[in-house]
């Protein structure tokens, strides 16, 4: 069988009309119920995922989710299966556009009035959804279908929730760095590869709401890895900047919406377009949030364990991606990200970028590579690959921040990486950039419960193990019990570093299923 379907071919029943859109997971059609009178939308997956057990398992688990929904804006799912080896999902028919057609077509500016009716629709479906414990984690203009009828406003339809998984599980899939949403609209716990909830739609939907007003997207970068670091570090765009006629109370509304923090962002899709609402329709003093109190915040630091080399409590993996960006017409309404090569943003608006280039413009650790090469079985070779069982890097300061690696490395140098959970969530490396040796000193509100002498084949050290508990800000649970390993280095090849490991369920648990056959 072909990967495209011919109209007036039977598939599963449904007799193929016409094709609606065409993409990396597959292809979307018109097509004809076999037993009643109606039209159905007929998403039909690429013949490679049929294959894949894993990938059928959870296609027909998240389809099951998807039918609970029953929603005036909710795109109805009818029914799935399998046929001749393909994943196929039945879904309700709109007939008409949908909302990235609708700014690809009309020229004119949207009215304020029509972007918050958009806006606030699109809100009541996705709380519905929440409330019924499913995320969306793909809102973007392209999955809201908007159907038309003379003298009347538009019937609004959040689409394609056939990618919604259980609210509170990982965004990720199976590999890491694999995060299920469209680069420009997703938040940042997404692609620093967190435990999401709702305010990740919320996100999205601020992001959707921005260009709806702008005709532009949130963070218009030249590259992947550029848009990917504006949704970390990057403050919030003014959409009176590029439409000076829009209330200055929007831009309150969307730096709100677009905090970095899910704590500092609205609660609800529906309080977004409430707020959205009143700021458009110049009910200003219905929008009480200052701009001041959504500037990006960084979580709360762990308790330092040693000194010489500060400890970040939150490690963020900026990995590099590229979206199957797909609509109704031409594009799929669904996308997964997978890890790809790419340089950095030149835009001069951007603040430090945290990966360097060399001359041949391969991605490298930039003043930070000494650090890698320190490592070479444990640590990914460049910010766009992953290291031993999967840790993903990003070079930062003491204080959390990214830094830019195609400047000198400051005093002491980090990379912090994320972990697989199984058992390691997250790794520190700080070096000396003078290259001097580091020194350990014993903290006294922490007292090993493991301390010994290890040699092996690459060199010897210290290793020391403790029992914590994790921060009150930690998306998995506050205090919840914790290993940490400090790891010292005798050899004069990497004795200027140190490392904190953290993960498992004690220190004992971290170093029995990760340090005795961790790479050094």
């Amino acid at each position: 069988m072909t990967e495209t379907l011919t109209p007036g071919t039977v598939f599963a029943g449904y007799l193929i009309e016409r094709v609606l859109g065409i993409g990396g997971m597959g292809t979307v059609y018109v097509a004809r119920h076999p037993r009643l009178p109606r039209l159905d939308a007929l998403k039909v997956l690429a013949q490679i995922h049929g294959g894949d057990e894993e990938f059928r398992a959870r296609f027909i688990r998240e389809a099951e989710l998807a039918a609970r929904l029953e929603h005036p804006n909710i795109v109805a799912v009818h029914d799935r299966g399998v046929s001749d080896g393909r994943l196929w999902i039945s879904m309700q028919f709109v007939d008409g556009i949908d909302a990235a057609e609708l700014l690809r077509h009309d020229a004119a500016e949207l009215p304020p009035e029509r972007v918050s009716h958009i806006v606030g629709s699109a809100a009541r479906g996705l709380d519905a959804a929440h409330r019924a414990g499913l995320l969306h984690r793909d809102v973007k203009p392209a999955n809201i279908l908007l159907e038309s009828h003379p003298g009347e406003p538009d019937r609004v339809f959040v689409s394609d929730f056939g990618i919604a998984r259980a609210a509170g599980q990982s965004t990720a899939l199976t590999a890491v760095g694999s995060v299920l949403a469209t680069l420009a609209y997703a938040a940042p716990e997404q692609l620093m590869g967190g435990v999401v909830d709702q305010r990740a739609d919320v996100y999205a939907l601020g992001c959707t709401l921005y260009e709806l007003l702008t005709r532009t997207k949130p963070f218009p970068r030249t590259t992947a890895v550029a848009v990917m670091q504006a949704h970390i570090q990057d403050p919030p765009p003014r959409a009176t900047v590029v439409n000076p006629l829009l209330p200055q109370a929007i831009d309150r509304v969307i730096a709100r919406a677009l905090a970095k923090s899910p704590d500092d962002r609205y609660p609800s899709c529906g309080a977004l377009a409430d707020a959205a609402a009143a700021a458009l329709d110049g009910r200003a003093d219905a929008v009480t949030t200052d701009l001041r109190n959504t500037e990006p915040r960084r979580p709360a630091r762990r308790r330092s364990i040693g000194l010489a080399i500060g400890v970040a409590t939150s490690v963020v993996v900026v990995g590099v991606a590229s979206a199957v960006v797909l609509t109704r017409n031409s594009t799929e309404p669904s996308a997964i990200l997978s890890t790809i090569g790419s340089t950095t943003s030149t835009a001069a608006t951007s603040p430090p970028v945290v990966t360097g280039t060399t001359t041949s413009g391969r991605l490298s650790w930039g003043s930070h590579t000494f650090i890698a090469q320190a490592f070479p079985e444990l640590l990914p070779a460049t910010p766009v690959e992953s290291g031993y069982q999967g840790l993903r890097c990003v070079a930062r300061d003491l204080n959390d921040r990214p830094v830019d690696v195609n400047q000198p490395a400051p005093a002491v140098a980090d990379l912090n990486c994320n972990g697989n959970r199984d058992p390691v969530e997250s790794v520190l490396v700080g070096c000396n950039s003078n290259r001097s040796p580091t020194n350990y000193f014993a903290h006294p509100d922490f007292v090993p419960i493991g301390d010994e002498r290890w040699e092996r084949r690459s060199g010897r050290g210290r290793i020391l193990w403790f029992d914590t508990t994790s921060a009150n800000n930690d998306p998995l649970g506050p205090n919840r019990p914790q290993g940490v390993l400090r790891i010292l280095f005798d050899d004069p090849q990497r004795n200027f570093c140190g490392l904190y490991v953290y993960g498992g369920t004690s220190g004992q648990d971290l170093y029995d299923r990760w340090w005795r056959s961790a790479p050094f």
